[in-house]
């Protein structure tokens, strides 16, 4: 298997910016400032990470699970599989170069 069949998708994960841009500041009828208001973070916090430009931390995941009612694994998860994504985009050949140890399958 190569590099890019390891990702199960043929596209790049949503980012949780944009799922809070999209889908949930939306339907709490949210700014970005009344967001970072209610996570006790910077607006530019906030910006950042709805425009794409910012990862969720541990901490944003805990926050953002605390005020959503969601789990800190659903931000943490769609964050991981994003930087998966990115990684594997920008050092795929590198990964393909590398060796597996012998008697492990390559997956």
């Amino acid at each position: 298997m190569n590099a890019k069949e390891m990702l199960l998708i043929a596209r790049r994960p949503t980012h949780p910016g944009e799922m809070l841009r999209e889908e949930f500041m939306p339907d709490f009828g949210l700014s970005v400032a009344a967001l970072a208001k209610r996570l006790a973070v910077s607006r530019q916090s906030v910006n950042e990470l709805v425009h794409e430009r910012r990862a969720v931390s541990a901490d944003m995941a805990l926050r953002l699970a605390r005020v959503f009612g969601t789990t800190p694994q659903y931000w943490s998860n769609m964050q991981r599989n994003v930087d998966l994504w990115d990684s594997l985009e920008l050092h795929s050949e590198e990964i393909e170069a590398l060796e597996p140890l012998s008697g492990v399958a390559a997956q």
